[in-house]
């Protein structure tokens, strides 16, 4: 229920501010708004006020405007279609115009309100483990390296080599430069975003309890916040990732621990992760955090970066499936975003405000696709009726709006049995 109401609420928002754009731009060059709907189908509820019927209707997917003229050539003055093309252009981008508002309200809230990061994001990225089979792995970044910039760019801090990492995803090559044993080596590999992982690179994270799961392995046998892991089957543990690599790969545990100066033995036995089939006992590490935060303008300039990058990230992805680089498999639907929206809700109100703003830019991008059905699809109409100084045959447009349906309709049911077969295979969006 928790997730049902959390998915609500975001989609909820996203699309008001949407259709709030096409509201004001309409308003604002004169043109009569019937319907301001929330929701498709079966009206829930309806209110008149003014010239307006409000609407919240029963399928929460999305939300009209319903325009005077839309689809109808009338010479009304308030009509849409006696508007010249220009101001059409500027009403069906004013959606998506709303979201990438949205998106830059909340980024800049969040960065003067400040969050909390781990104490070693802002500390020099000098690598304590590598994963293995991952990409560091194969670069051959080992233990100790100090890494000093990724394909050319400085690297200060594990911060800016998490976002680095995040702007290069879509790259082919990737050099990285390393300080290993006062020598400075480079490493050079190449990416494939058909099989995108971590880096794999970490920093020293102390074999320290963090947060104990309730009714775990753990927590059964007592394990507290706090308690330092010495050894795990008598094997000496120095690093967080060393106790979980050993931890998975057991089938009975037998702990050493230091808890307030003395030491202490447990024994348990781990369950098993149904996703992953590896052993697990329930604790999380302790990490150390200090919270950042940025000034009301170094926050607004931050946000706006932030959606420039991440409609960056978001047009590649698109052209790399559209080129096949990338699978369509990798494609979210309803499902997968009332996941995101539960779990984030769990979290807390930032991670939840985080994901609102970054959806709000995935549908954004999705609505300007130049797609029949999409505002994208209505902008390319408009500009070509102002290229030719003429309006398109009526025949065309059904075509247009017959070609945009089927296709809504066919992308919509693809995506929803890619999150049914992802929501059954147990595989993580």
């Amino acid at each position: 229920m928790d997730t049902i109401i959390a998915f609500l609420i975001l989609i909820g928002i996203l699309v008001w501010f949407h259709e709030l754009g096409h509201f004001l731009f309409a308003k604002l060059f004169g043109v009569k708004v019937e319907v301001f709907s929330i929701g498709f189908g079966p009206v829930l509820l309806k209110k008149q006020f003014g010239e307006t019927e409000y609407r919240l209707s029963a399928i929460p997917l999305g939300g009209f405007v319903k325009l005077y003229g839309e689809e109808d050539n009338l010479s009304d003055p308030r009509a849409f279609s006696s508007k010249p093309n220009w101001q059409k252009i500027l009403i069906a981008f004013a959606g998506s115009f709303f979201n990438f508002i949205l998106a830059v309200l909340v980024f800049w809230f969040l960065g003067v309100l400040g969050k909390e990061v781990p104490k070693y994001a802002l500390e020099k990225p000098v690598v304590g483990y590598v994963q293995e089979n991952s990409l560091a792995e194969k670069l051959g970044i080992k233990k100790g390296d100090l890494v000093l910039s990724v394909n050319g760019k400085e690297i200060k801090t594990w911060k800016d080599l998490e976002e680095r990492m995040l702007r290069e995803i879509f790259a082919r090559t990737i050099t990285v430069e390393v300080l290993r044993n006062g020598k400075v080596e480079i490493l050079r590999g190449e990416l494939d975003i058909r099989n995108p992982k971590a880096f794999g690179a970490e920093p020293i994270i102390e074999p320290v309890v963090g947060d104990v799961l309730e009714g775990s392995p753990a927590h059964q046998v007592g394990l507290k916040k706090g308690d330092k892991i010495v050894s795990i089957n008598g094997v000496e543990v120095k690093t967080w990732q060393e106790a979980v690599k050993l931890i998975r790969s057991s089938e009975k545990i037998n702990l050493r621990i230091e808890r307030e100066g003395k030491v202490r033995e447990l024994t348990l036995i781990p369950m098993k992760d149904p996703k992953t089939n590896l052993s697990v006992i329930g604790v999380m590490p302790y990490l150390e955090s200090v919270k950042i935060k940025q000034g009301v303008y170094e926050s607004f300039i931050a946000s706006i970066e932030r959606i420039v990058l991440l409609s960056g990230l978001t047009l590649k992805a698109v052209w790399s499936m559209i080129t096949g680089t990338l699978s369509f498999t990798n494609l979210g639907g309803p499902i997968a975003i009332a996941q995101l929206a539960g779990q984030s809700a769990q979290q807390g109100i930032i991670p939840y405000l985080n994901l609102i703003a970054f959806i709000s830019v995935q549908l954004a991008i999705f609505n300007l696709l130049p797609l029949p059905m999409l505002d994208g699809g209505l902008i390319v109409l408009f500009f070509v009726e102002m290229l030719r100084r003429k309006p398109l045959s009526v025949k065309f447009k059904e075509a247009w709006q017959k070609t945009g349906l089927a296709l809504i309709i066919a992308l919509s049911l693809f995506v929803i049995l890619n999150d049914l077969i992802r929501l059954f295979s147990g595989k993580k969006f």
